[in-house]
């Protein structure tokens, strides 16, 4: 793992210097953030100082290198199975997913070496360890440059948003497109995080607070875990913070174009970082300093976050593992899930907000009316805060998925979440639940590499249907339970569906021609008087259709045994009851 000139010194001492740990964030003039090579060259030297120390380079990214994984263990286990049994806690940190935002790289530096240097941190460590993934998205960190964070106060230079392949990754958790994701997933599955912080920058309106915070949406939370959220582990956290100085908010998400009317809370699918780890129980958290504060400011108050993160996880380390426990107990027993959610603007609480007034004076540009905050004018109120929502689409948990192995796409991206599955032995005719999608919307413009659909609806019908050697079985009393749900269930906001996974089947493979079709509609209609009065009901209702002769014809073969029963139809099976099958 060591670099060449650390080897050489090294060899040349016998013994690594643990006091040469200085970070390039110290070395510099508090506006200066550790590149890419600085980081892991730092993490190296701090590997080989310390034995409680081991970096791993996980998997590949999209930019060629490696992602790593730095573990700081005091008893020296860096294996998460042994570290489970021993009941320690893991809190993973991730720095980097926009490395325009770099401030959670500088400070985890700083923290991983403090943990180990300073006695009283570091008994800290007795019961929790720390997984820090340095810098996630490496190609936009390689990609550096001064201009692109336009609204950003410092540093001198820093990372680009997109990856090297111009992919968002806190956008990606479910879809899976880039390297970094898929070695995210095997990273998160191995160590089974009890905890997870993935540290930002913010965006948005101007306001006195340094730190904002988005915590996992509680109600989508196991409520177990969200009644420790609320009620014990978000209170320390917020007066901890204040205690330092550094008093926080909820993440700064307005109703209006300022924070004056309230904000809401964020409610996280599972694109994102926190809306992935809740679907396995892990309390999650995406710290958000403000943009336009000082960049040293910004890495002290992500340091003193991640540092009262470590107490209250220390703290609660026994509870926090009892609970996890009983979340996933009640996850692999759960009926019924949530698969949207909206805003309920009944439920509103007061929080103590520290604000600038919001005014307006003509615009130097447009002579138009502009917004401006004046830092002359500071407050401190009490402002709405709208953080609880309700489901809008539930779904009953099957006994079982069947997905035809045809669907590589999908079924890859199962085994990277370590899904357990079985194959059919032999070809076999199954009665199941079946989806037909009845509608569904796409968007116009692309976003994230794909013409994402929303308001999926579906149409269950219940069917025998053949499945092929070696199709796959996916049985729902397993640990991935609610990311199967997710992932499988076309309506779900960020479902394999939605993502276009499963798009071919969205169009027509055979059709009709109107000559032929004539006569052969005519004889159905004889025969099923039913259908004809169906067709002359329609020609009454719609006048458009009564004008339309093709479209007539179409409604004929659509409701014949001529029209593909595959069409619109939703691939996956969902298994009702257990039954006996050649697995």
């Amino acid at each position: 793992m060591l670099t060449t000139l650390l080897l050489a010194a090294f060899l040349a001492t016998g013994t690594p210097d643990k006091t040469d740990l200085k970070t390039p964030y110290e070395k510099g003039n508090g506006n200066q953030t550790a590149t890419y090579n600085e980081a892991i060259d730092w993490y190296t030297k701090l590997d080989a100082a310390y034995d409680e120390v081991k970096m791993v380079p996980y998997g590949s990214t999209d930019a060629g290198h490696p992602l790593h994984l730095v573990i700081v263990s005091t008893d020296k286990d860096f294996d998460p199975k042994s570290i489970r049994q021993k009941d320690k806690r893991i809190l993973l940190i991730q720095n980097g997913i926009h490395p325009g935002e770099p401030e959670g790289i500088d400070a985890t530096m700083l923290l991983a070496r403090d943990y180990l240097q300073d006695k009283r941190k570091r008994k800290q460590l007795d019961n929790v360890v720390l997984a820090i993934i340095p810098v996630y998205n490496i190609g936009g960190a390689l990609n550096r440059n001064s201009h692109t964070r336009t609204n950003q106060n410092g540093p001198e230079t820093y990372g680009f948003r997109g990856n090297a392949r111009n992919l968002d990754l806190n956008r990606d958790y479910l879809k899976t497109d880039s390297r970094n994701a898929q070695t995210f997933h095997q990273i998160y599955r191995d160590w089974d995080p009890d905890v997870f912080m993935d540290n930002h920058t913010s965006n948005g309106a101007d306001y006195q607070h340094v730190m904002t915070l988005i915590a996992t949406q509680h109600n989508k939370l196991n409520p177990t875990l969200a009644g420790y959220l609320q009620g014990k582990m978000l209170p320390t956290l917020y007066e901890g913070m204040k205690k330092d100085k550094f008093p926080m908010v909820p993440y700064m998400n307005t109703i209006d174009e300022t924070p004056d009317k309230g904000i809401v809370g964020f409610m996280e699918s599972p694109r994102y970082a926190t809306g992935y780890t809740a679907l396995y129980n892990t309390i999650g958290f995406v710290p958000e300093t403000h943009m336009l504060k000082p960049f040293d400011q910004r890495v002290k108050s992500t340091y003193k976050l991640m540092e009262h993160m470590i107490s209250t996880v220390s703290r609660d380390a026994k509870e926090i593992g009892q609970l996890r426990a009983k979340a996933k107990q009640q996850t692999l027993t759960q009926k019924t899930y949530a698969l949207d959610w909206k805003l309920d603007t009944t439920k509103v609480e007061q929080i103590p907000f520290l604000g600038y007034a919001a005014k307006y004076k003509p615009s130097e540009v447009s002579g138009l009316e502009r917004l401006y905050y004046d830092r002359k004018a500071p407050y401190s109120k009490n402002i709405n805060y709208y953080n609880t929502f309700t489901p809008t689409v539930t779904v009953e948990k099957p006994v079982a998925y069947l997905i035809p192995q045809a669907w590589r796409e999908v079924i890859d991206r199962l085994k990277l979440n370590k899904v357990e599955m079985r194959q059919l032995q032999r070809d076999t005719t199954i009665t199941l639940d079946t989806y037909y999608i009845t509608d569904y919307k796409t968007g116009q413009r692309p976003y994230e590499g794909h013409y994402l659909h929303y308001g999926t609806q579906v149409e269950t019908r219940t069917m025998p249907r053949q499945f092929l050697k070696g199709d796959y079985v996916v049985y729902l009393n397993q640990e991935a339970n609610r990311f199967l749900v997710e992932a499988l269930e076309p309506q779900a906001v960020d479902s394999y569906f939605n993502w276009n996974f499963f798009d071919s089947i969205l169009m027509q493979k055979e059709y009709f021609s109107s000559y032929v079709f004539e006569d052969l509609a005519a004889d159905i209609l004889k025969q099923k008087p039913e259908l004809r009065k169906q067709l002359e009901e329609r020609k009454k209702q719609d006048p458009e259709f009564a004008k339309n002769a093709r479209a007539q014809l179409d409604f004929v073969y659509r409701n014949s045994p001529h029209y593909e029963p595959t069409h619109q139809m939703y691939p996956v099976g969902r298994l009702m009851k257990d039954v006996k099958l050649p697995l």
